[in-house]
């Protein structure tokens, strides 16, 4: 069992009507794309936490949250910190001109934001997270949300 400190976290993974997913370019780490998210704050829950970081990191005000369709533990420097992070992965549904980054509260360190196609997934060489997100996406086309949700590394 890892000693290090435990940072809970929420994650959206939002997709449009077009089934694009939005992700967000963050600069820490040497710079990635990933899906909107955050740790819990207080007392906060999961899906609460989900639609307080899509408010500061998109802007976003009118979304659809669904369940929850995937998991992670991850050990990883956040803040200078290495910590390890659980991660709890919910289906969102919104529109594209439902997500407004000028109107984010919070960008913290969120350099630009992206709607990707499932083939844009596939083929980037740059580096997204979650590791098997192009998968997930593909099964949740094929056989909607699963349940119960998958564990991803």
């Amino acid at each position: 069992m890892s000693s290090l400190p435990v940072r809970e976290a929420a994650r959206a993974v939002v997709l449009d009507t077009d089934l694009r997913v939005l992700l967000l370019r963050y600069a820490e780490n040497g710079g990635f794309w990933a899906t909107p998210g955050g740790s819990l704050e207080s007392g906060e829950g999961y899906p609460a936490a989900v639609l307080r970081e899509l408010r500061e990191e998109v802007g976003a005000e009118k979304v659809d949250l669904g369940e929850q369709i995937a998991e992670r533990v991850q050990e990883h420097p956040v803040a200078g910190q290495q910590v390890r992070q659980i991660e709890r992965y919910f289906l969102v549904r919104a529109s594209a001109d439902g997500i407004d980054p000028s109107k984010a509260t919070q960008p913290d360190t969120v350099r630009s934001s992206r709607w990707w196609t499932l083939t844009e997934l596939r083929s980037t060489t740059e580096t997204v997270y979650p590791l098997g997100l192009a998968e997930l996406l593909a099964d949740i086309r094929a056989h909607g949300a699963p349940c119960p949700p998958v564990i991803l590394h």
